[in-house]
């Protein structure tokens, strides 16, 4: 799996710091928003063609383990 700082950036001068996937200005929160609406990774990736596929897998998957890590503390 890609390390953290290959999928996801921030930066400053960015969208006012908003973390990004790495070399994309589209925001993360963006994907978290389509499936959350009920849209499919395909059409996420349909609309933002910046965004590759392993890019945004790494992401969820990035997300599902600091979940997963959250949920198991005390």
């Amino acid at each position: 799996m890609e390390t953290r700082s290959r999928i996801i950036h921030s930066d400053p001068d960015i969208l006012g710091g908003t973390p990004v996937f790495v070399g994309t200005r589209v925001p993360v929160k963006t994907l978290l928003e389509y499936l959350e609406a009920g849209d499919s990774l395909d059409e996420f990736l349909d609309h933002f063609p910046s965004v590759t596929r392993e890019q945004a897998v790494a992401a969820l998957e990035l997300a599902k383990d600091m979940l997963i890590a959250h949920a198991n503390t005390p």
